[in-house]
């Protein structure tokens, strides 16, 4: 991306967040490459796209619902990816997820959450989309208010996969390990800088049945903004650049991310 539209991307974050200062949402869910520890509000569903371009020309696309089920400690939702590594676009594993709000202290300004979901194997294996084995994956998300200005998020998860194949058919268990570290500054109550820090190790089976594994490692500065409007939808556009070092160094890329989150009825 160009700095003349990158100036001119800020610039219009910054003409919304003036045109919205009367009507003041605070967004919470501030991160692109993490999970934040808020569950749903009651009554409350939320819809969020993110799309990643990478350097070498891959892609990938994630749609996410979340509902609350009924109320804010229970919450549901699915997570359906798209992706292209380079000669192929398909649909990977699809997420069902569950996650309960174990604490939310408002006033103390601390959220968590644990996740646990069910991995389905819809993604096709011989082309790389999926596992080809129905998997589990847990995530501890922790969301901290520092104060009015700071708030940052923890997490930490792990994905089991057994009889997960390789392109070839061959079958072997795999594990897989996710972590993440995010400050973000709330410059207005729907204005946010971020920056994340993600790794990841997952294992691969090759197809003499031996496991590889692949680690990476990004940090990923971006920006956020909210437009509130009367009816209660709260519309969440935003903007990030993960760049990769250490396992991922030499690689970076573009994250868009659009959420709207309103009432159910």
């Amino acid at each position: 991306m160009s700095r003349y539209a990158i100036t001119v991307l800020v610039s219009a974050m910054i003409g919304a967040v003036a045109a919205g200062a009367g009507e003041v949402k605070k967004i919470q869910d501030n991160s692109y490459l993490l999970e934040e520890a808020y569950n749903q509000e009651d009554g409350v569903v939320q819809h969020i796209q993110a799309f990643q371009r990478m350097k070498d020309k891959s892609w990938g696309y994630s749609f996410t619902e979340e509902v609350p089920v009924p109320r804010q400690a229970h919450q549901a939702s699915v997570t359906v990816p798209v992706a292209n590594p380079g000669a192929a676009s398909g649909v990977g594993d699809i997420l069902l997820n569950y996650r309960y709000q174990l604490v939310f202290k408002e006033k103390e300004g601390i959220a968590f959450s644990p996740r646990l979901s069910a991995v389905l194997p819809t993604g096709d294996y011989k082309k790389g989309f999926g596992s080809g084995a129905l998997g589990v994956q847990a995530n501890l998300p922790l969301s901290l208010e520092l104060n009015d200005a700071w708030v940052t998020h923890w997490n930490i998860g792990a994905t089991f996969t057994p009889g997960s194949k390789a392109a070839s058919g061959t079958k072997a268990d795999t594990t897989g390990f996710n972590y993440g570290f995010s400050l973000i500054w709330l410059a207005a109550g729907n204005f946010n800088l971020m920056l994340e820090t993600v790794g990841s190790s997952d294992e691969m089976v090759q197809a003499d049945g031996t496991k590889s594994r692949s680690d990476s490692f990004f940090i990923n500065p971006g920006v956020r903004f909210g437009i509130n409007t009367k009816s209660g939808l709260q519309i969440v556009p935003g903007i990030a650049f993960p760049i990769g070092i250490g396992p991922s160094k030499g690689e970076s890329g573009i994250v868009t991310y659009l959420s709207f989150e309103h009432p159910l009825f």
